[in-house]
Parts: structure tokens; sequence; C-alpha cells
């Protein structure tokens, strides 16, 4: 046909549908991810710039005498810090981390540091993984970080339960920053699936934040655990959204720019339900929390912008190309965006100076963030995720479809119990690893 016209027509469609791609390609940001999502509230959102806070403060070396603390200060009683271990104390095993006992927010907090560049025991804890090297309550997690939440928590796992006894009414929050962030991703499963260890604390006491994410669990743990984990992106932030291996990533950290340009070029021709389909396809843990403060085609910064939702497909598939790809990645830069985001939202509620309102906006958040896990885990089961299921119904059955579900949710509630003892016997196996390297 092309040469009988002599013009190469199926060149030319070829070339138009590139270009065509490359355009939207180009045209994809940030807020694009979350454009659907509903706006957080100051309720839910106002642990988030207090927590950043509180890792930043890992950095320090005396947090009595602060060389790097933000102008208002990292909040953080001396008097009410359990204790700082550094490297020397984790041998390698785990990213340095604080503990400490926030009472003006009744809440245990082990607040947990990102990735340091200088250590080869970071990156020891990012290259212990393959592709479906773990297996972990019925989907599959990054092995170094596991290893290193299980370390975490034989560690300190007496002070807590000291504390979660003592202080029956406080919360406890795991929260992290880049590698500290999949190292409390994982403790905060560890934990929901061994509560025995910690005076059998309840599941909705445990809580964590995910600072900048790492895609370090399967799609089906990610839903499923969204009532507890929380992770929290920026704009542009290159780590959530890109499932390279965390190895390969920071092999490449000088190369990064391409090797993401690489990555998105790859990741856009693979069609979003073969993705789905991969069991052991790695994503950032829980609700999504995503702070966007930059529009295309607009210089500056604006507002910003808090966007929440539990997304199944459509979760941070594509990375975004932009120069601010790795800087929304700092954790300092975070920490403002969430504190301008929260003033923003709290002038706009006035009514959170009243208690009563205050209870009854809590209330409203919790029955919201019901809802939008139930239906994020029915999604997941209409897709067809690998391993996903729906937990039981809370209304009883009336016909025989429904009466069906229930027992096929009754047999998966029976094999999630199955897996839970499975995955307190690994839990001690990893232990027993880390000792034996010794």
């Amino acid at each position: 046909m092309s040469v009988l016209c002599g013009i190469p027509l199926v060149e030319c469609v070829y070339c138009l549908a590139c270009a065509r791609w490359a355009w939207k390609r180009c045209l994809h940001t940030a807020g694009h991810d979350s454009e659907t999502w509903g706006i957080a509230t100051a309720e839910e959102f106002e642990p988030v710039p207090r927590l950043c806070r509180y890792i930043l403060a890992v950095y320090e070396d005396d947090l009595k005498n602060p060389l790097w603390a933000p102008l208002d200060g990292y909040g953080i009683n001396p008097d009410w810090l359990i204790h700082k271990k550094t490297y020397k104390d984790t041998c390698g095993r785990a990213p340095p981390y604080v503990v400490y006992l926030d009472h003006d927010h009744a809440d245990i907090v082990l607040a947990i540091r990102g990735l340091n560049l200088a250590k080869e025991s970071d990156y020891a804890v990012l290259l212990d993984n393959r592709l479906g090297k773990k297996k972990f309550d019925g989907g599959y997690v990054h092995n170094g970080l596991l290893k290193a939440a299980a370390w975490v928590l034989n560690a300190e796992c007496k002070v807590l339960t000291e504390l979660v006894e003592k202080h029956p009414n406080y919360t406890l929050t795991f929260a992290g920053h880049s590698l500290g962030s999949g190292v409390a991703a994982m403790l905060s499963m560890v934990v929901v699936q061994n509560r025995d260890r910690l005076g059998n604390i309840e599941r909705k006491r445990v809580r964590c934040y995910a600072i900048a994410p790492a895609r370090c669990m399967s799609l089906n743990l990610a839903v499923r655990y969204a009532d507890v984990i929380n992770s929290v992106v920026l704009q542009d932030d290159f780590l959530p959204r890109t499932a390279t291996p965390l190895e390969d990533i920071f092999k490449s950290l000088f190369c990064l720019p391409c090797l993401l340009c690489l990555r998105c070029m790859r990741d856009t021709c693979i069609p979003e339900e073969k993705m789905l389909k991969d069991p052991r396809r790695l994503y950032a843990p829980g609700r999504l929390y995503h702070i966007v403060e930059r529009k295309p085609f607009r210089m500056g910064r604006f507002p910003p912008v808090v966007r929440t939702a539990v997304p199944v497909d459509g979760r941070f598939e594509h990375i975004v190309l932009s120069c601010n790809a790795t800087s929304d990645h700092a954790i300092i830069w975070i920490e403002k965006e969430a504190q301008r985001a929260l003033d923003l939202i709290l002038e706009k509620d006035h009514s959170m100076e009243v208690p009563a309102m205050q209870r009854m906006m809590r209330q409203e958040t919790f029955t919201r963030h019901s809802e939008e896990h139930k239906a994020a885990l029915q999604r997941a089961k209409t897709l067809d995720i690998p391993h996903a299921y729906m937990p039981p119904s809370e209304y009883g059955t009336f016909d025989e479809e429904v009466e069906e579900s229930s027992r096929k949710s009754q047999g998966e509630s029976s094999l999630d119990s199955i897996n839970k003892s499975r995955a307190a016997e690994s839990w001690d196996e990893i232990i027993e690893l880390h000792f034996d390297k010794d």
C-alpha cells in the first residue's frame, strides 16, 4: 500500500501513534493520580507533620541540644524519650529509631529514619530481596524490610509491651521515612499478626504512617491493611510510583533519571490488567494521602491540597516525568508542605474549636474510612486480584447467594487464622536467622 501510493502510510501512522503516546506521558502529572479522591480532614491528617518532625529528630545526636531543628522545634519533650537506638545499637540490622512516649497526644511512637547513603548496612537491607522471595499472610513482601522489622520488634517487644499495658488508652504508632517507611509498614503488619506479643493489644490501637513510602507489599496486603497503615506522598515523589526493585534503584542512584525514564516507558507499555494480576508486584502500603501543591504549566507552588483514598487500580502506577521527582522525596519538604496543608485545612474548618463537633467529625471520618476500606476490598475482589478476599458481612445472610458468600468468607477467615499462625512461625524463623548471622 505504501509503495503503490508513494507515501509511507504505515510509517506515518506508527510515528503519529508514538507521538501521541509521548505527548500523553509528558502531560501526565501527579494531580491525575488522585483527581478522583476525596479531601482529607484535619482530624485524620493532624498526626502527619508532627510525626515527620519526630522522624527528623532521629537524625539528632542530642535532642537537648539540637543542631538542625525546624523553626518551631521537633515538638519532643526529652524527658519523655524512652530511648534512642543508633547504628551501633542495631548493628546494621535496622535503621536508627527512637521510642517516644507522647503524653500530649496519648501516643506511643516508634519513629524510624530514612536511608543513609553512607551506610552499607542500609544497602544490605535493600539488597536482601528478589521478586517473589518472601511470602507473608497470603501475599508477598520485601524480605529485607520484613527482617529488619522483626528485629526491631524483638528488640523493643518488652519495652512496648510495658508501655501498652501501662497506658491502655494510648495508641501505638510506627512512623518512618523512605527506607524507614518500609520497616514501619512491615513492623505494623508483624505486630497485628502477633498482637499477643504486645499484651494482646487491639488492632484499632495500632497504626502506621509511612512517609514517602517504598513499594514493599503486594496489592492484596496493601488494601487489607489500609485500616492500619497510612502512606503519605508529596506531589511527584518517585519512590511510591516505581515498581523497580529497591535494590535496582539505589544501585543506579547516580543515573536515577535515566533509570526512571526507562522504567516509565516500560511500565506505560504494560497493560494495567496484567500488572494487577501479578501477585508478586509490590505497592505502596495502606491508605494513601497525596499532597498536591503544583499544577501543570504553572510556575511555583500553590496552597497544598491533601487527597486521600484506598485505591486498587490506578495506585500510583506511572512515574511522573518531573524535575521534582527526587526533591519531593525529602523529609524536610514533606514536613513543611504537610504543615502548610494542615494549617489551611484548620483555617477552613472553624468548627474544630468545638469539642462536640470534633467528636462528630471523628466519628464521621471513622465511618467514611471504614466504608472506603470495604469498597476497596470489594473492588480488589471484583478485579480478581490474587489472594484478595472480602471480610464476613456484619448484617447476616438473607438468601442462598449471600449464604454461599458468607460460607466462603468463613472458610477464608479460617484460612486467614492459619496464615496468622504461619506468620507467627515465620516471625520466629526470621529472628533466628538474624542471630544465626552472628
